[in-house]
């Protein structure tokens, strides 16, 4: 018998709990629920804890009548949810939104890397061009992010905080990160000096909304208009398709290095503009813009305290290089390391990950083993597995010392970027390819901040997933 097929540790196998209920109505029910009465967190939870199970049947928003394959089976725990990791097990073809995928002419008539499975050959190609574009570019990270942030966030920053009283941390992130992606893969190009002008985050939005939205809750209209209008059915690509053609110019036209690449590795050239232009806008644009407020909401709730320390551990080490910012100075930071990697933990910027069984195998939670069969649409649920009380202390809390010294060890449970925090992207797998770019941006953001301020306070609104950071007071650094 297979090995996928038997089950280890003496787990007894059981029959996975869980009710799809009514053909239709049942899955509606569990939509609202989902987006509107409980919330992605509680539905999640409530399910585990009504069929006293972390592997359970669910019916997935937004189902009914975005997608008729809704019907799957959910891993909440660390133990079960690493399955989605193993690329001998879990087909990752097509499923990167979930059951619903939009159409090829929102890609250029291409499927982008994401959404093709290691087993076909062209994922090893692009995953490697994109890996091989940004080693390339490495010297370029710190200087361009700190410009960025420089010129399009913190000059805004202090003006509202001084003539409002607080400043909108959420609304000046895009410019800011889409100005740092143009920059850094159209060989530094300002992207207001392109046919995109001052409105490249704008069209970026547009084309990202109608994929994004039927996946999500923009909680800005009344509960059953939203779900009328966005989790029904998919927009249509005609709608955006003028901004997304500005997109694809603009990047045809300025990222001449980054596509010389492709062709000097065999990849045509305008699949490669489309694939860059998804790694800009739902890798990096979106992916960092869900992450940077979550880091700043938890760093600003924590206070004074740790505020003191943050500034003392990053002004120390920037002053042991001589005063500039670079990666030897922030790899000495641990007490930042620390805090990114406890943010990824409890908020990763990519909740859901999705897959179909390539074939039967037995899968375990912490207390039993079940049978998944071939085809069987399945999801995992991040934020519930890597806040498993099983392996974490305190599993809800932001602990800011939490990877320090020894809690080191514990990264491999840190699983926000479709795998171990402490395994590495690669051609053959489907781990982010900006994996270490992220956690790079997010100590830079940290470090800018602490040279800059003192400490900080903010005012929180939530939302669905990223909550609207507000900054209220900065006392500048003294």
């Amino acid at each position: 018998m297979s090995s996928s097929l038997v089950s280890s540790n003496n787990l007894p196998v059981r029959e996975i709990p869980g009710d799809y209920g009514f053909p239709i109505i049942s899955a509606i029910k569990d939509r609202y629920d989902y987006f509107y009465k409980q919330g992605e967190d509680v539905w999640f939870h409530s399910k585990a804890e009504k069929y006293k199970s972390t592997v359970v049947k669910i019916n997935m928003a937004p189902g009914p009548f975005t997608s008729n394959d809704y019907k799957l089976v959910a891993f909440l725990d660390a133990s079960s949810f690493v399955y989605m990791f193993d690329n001998s097990l879990i087909d990752k073809t097509d499923t990167l939104g979930g059951t619903f995928k939009p159409g090829k002419e929102y890609y250029g008539g291409y499927r982008p890397v994401a959404f093709i499975d290691t087993s076909d050959p062209n994922h090893a190609a692009l995953k490697n061009y994109i890996l091989t574009s940004f080693a390339k570019r490495h010297n370029l990270f710190i200087p361009l992010f700190r410009n960025s942030v420089s010129d399009h966030l913190f000059q805004n920053l202090e003006k509202q905080v001084s003539d409002q009283g607080k400043s909108d941390f959420n609304a000046l992130l895009p410019n800011m990160t889409f100005g740092f992606i143009f920059r850094l893969l159209c060989d530094q190009t300002n992207p207001s000096d392109t046919v995109l002008g001052a409105q490249g985050p704008e069209h970026l939005r547009k084309w990202l909304f109608p994929q994004l939205i039927p996946s999500l809750s923009a909680r800005k209209l009344p509960c059953f208009i939203e779900d009328l209008l966005f989790h029904n059915f998919l927009i249509p690509f005609g709608l955006i398709k003028n901004d997304y053609s500005k997109l694809v110019d603009a990047f045809s036209k300025n990222a001449g290095s980054i596509l010389d690449e492709a062709e000097r590795l065999g990849i045509k050239r305008e699949e490669a503009v489309h694939n860059i232009l998804f790694l800009v806008g739902i890798n990096m644009f979106a992916g960092l813009n869900a992450f940077f407020p979550h880091l700043i909401r938890f760093v600003g709730e924590s206070g004074p305290t740790l505020h003191a320390r943050l500034a003392k551990e990053i002004r120390t080490a920037i002053k042991e290089e001589g005063g500039a910012v670079t990666l030897s100075a922030i790899n000495k930071m641990s007490l930042v390391k620390s805090i990114v990697y406890e943010t990824l933990r409890l908020r990763p910027p990519v909740p859901l990950q999705y897959g179909k069984a390539k074939k039967d195998f037995i899968v375990q939670s912490h207390d039993a083993s079940y049978m998944i069969k071939k085809g069987q649409f399945v999801v995992g649920y991040q934020p519930m597995a890597s806040r498993d009380p099983k392996i974490f202390d305190k599993p809800d809390e932001f602990v800011p010392d939490r990877f320090l010294g020894e809690g080191e060890k514990m990264l491999k449970h840190v699983l926000w970027s479709n795998g171990r925090e402490t395994e590495n992207p690669a051609p053959n797998n489907k781990q982010c390819a900006g994996k270490d770019l992220v956690h790079l941006l997010g100590r830079l953001m940290l470090v800018e901040f602490f040279l800059r301020y003192d400490t900080f306070t903010v005012e929180i609104t939530p939302l669905f997933r990223a909550p609207n950071v507000a900054i209220k007071t900065l006392t500048k650094a003294t």
